[in-house]
């Protein structure tokens, strides 16, 4: 009984109980926030849920059933309405959307990164002053810019074209982007550059053969934004695009919702069809999409 009382038995009894109760925490928190993601997915994914089953459902089932419900006799015959139908071009919204987001994003790769590694591996006066300027340019409404833009391109004729949506992608790529992409090449080891600096490369040189090619997964996290932006932008086409030729996905799914006359099982199957590929691309570029996440983090 004096052994058991002894203050390295008392020492050991407590460090025991602590160790017990960190691992109960821990325990608690691990399930704790495995419950919050599963829960925060089911919320995510019930929209998605919804907007499938209204769309494989017949317009006499849709009328007869919850939403929530799925179809008893799922058919795609929806889907084949919406694609063929004659008054609205589900075809020609893709590929005038595939060519918005196409440029757009190779914008937007091409302008932020060389901005990007300017302030992130290049030593100027005033570096930080405009890479704060440029921080706060994020704080500013676009709805701010939205008029004297407009103005600004029709008076040089860029009204009903594809120009005003993509042009501009290539002369700066967006402050989020531009501080993404810095914060990754911030964790490049500068002796990379130093070395080949040494073998009489220039600035350009070390960007294109040394920065770009270990910047992949950042590169590919800024082109899935600034592609998912692109492809589901709506006041955008709806300021600059009068001509029905040149509807996008997003303005076209509003004209086809006005036509049809709230007949959501049509409009919901064209829905279906406007996000297929962006859920082809963010499956293709998930790994990359998430190790650029965590990379750009890192500093």
């Amino acid at each position: 009984m004096a052994l058991r009382n002894t203050p390295r038995a008392l020492d050991h009894a407590a460090a025991k109980k602590s160790a017990q109760n960190a691992a109960l925490f821990g325990l608690l928190t691990r399930y704790s926030s495995f419950l919050l993601l599963i829960f925060g997915a089911v919320v995510f994914v019930i929209p998605f849920y919804v907007m499938l089953a209204i769309a494989f459902k017949s317009a006499k089932e849709l009328g007869a059933t919850e939403i929530w419900a799925w179809p008893k006799n799922p058919t795609f015959e929806n889907f084949v309405y919406v694609w063929t139908n004659p008054n609205v071009s589900f075809w020609l919204f893709l590929k005038n959307t595939f060519v918005i987001s196409t440029l757009g994003t190779l914008g937007v790769l091409f302008s932020s990164s060389v901005v990007a590694y300017g302030f992130a591996r290049i030593n100027f006066a005033g570096k930080d002053r405009l890479f704060l300027l440029l921080l706060s340019t994020m704080m500013l409404p676009g709805i701010v810019t939205m008029i004297p833009t407009f103005i600004l391109y029709a008076k040089i004729g860029w009204v009903n074209s594809f120009l005003p949506m993509t042009v501009p992608a290539w002369f700066g790529g967006g402050a989020f982007n531009i501080f993404l992409l810095r914060q990754f090449y911030l964790g490049i080891p500068r002796e990379l550059d130093e070395a080949a600096f040494l073998d009489g490369a220039n600035y350009w040189t070390i960007f294109s053969r040394i920065i770009l090619p270990l910047s992949g997964p950042a590169l590919a996290t800024v082109g899935i934004f600034a592609f998912i932006y692109n492809w589901k932008d709506l006041l955008g086409p709806l300021l600059y695009l009068n001509d029905p030729e040149l509807q996008t996905n997003e303005l076209g799914l509003s004209t086809y919702n006005s036509l049809q006359a709230s007949q959501w099982h049509l409009v919901m199957a064209g829905s279906v069809i406007v996000m297929i590929p962006l859920v082809v691309l963010f499956f293709i570029g998930q790994k990359s999409f998430v190790k650029g996440i965590v990379m750009t983090g890192g500093k």
